[in-house]
């Protein structure tokens, strides 16, 4: 099946949005390491959750797109049927 540029714009966000949420949380960590454990994992898990937030963001948009060409294509379909009942 043939995806559009939109789909493949999306389907890279998100590997990219993965990258980032693991090379990012190790980032941080190291980051913060220096002004206490328990302080630097605050930091980490809150990057993660943010970044997760982020991701299904991205896949929302996806699924209500996905939703939307369903939809007109229904409509197309119903338009079809009431047109063969005027007739």
């Amino acid at each position: 099946m043939q995806k559009d540029i939109f789909d493949r714009i999306i389907g890279f966000l998100l590997g990219a949005s993965w990258a980032v949420v693991l090379f990012g949380a190790l980032l941080t960590f190291k980051t913060f390491i220096v002004f206490g454990l328990y302080f630097s994992l605050f930091l980490t898990f809150l990057f993660i959750f943010f970044s997760l937030f982020m991701i299904l963001a991205l896949d929302a948009f996806t699924v209500n797109r996905k939703r939307l060409q369903e939809s007109k294509k229904q409509t197309q379909l119903l338009e079809k049927l009431c047109e063969k009942e005027d007739v």
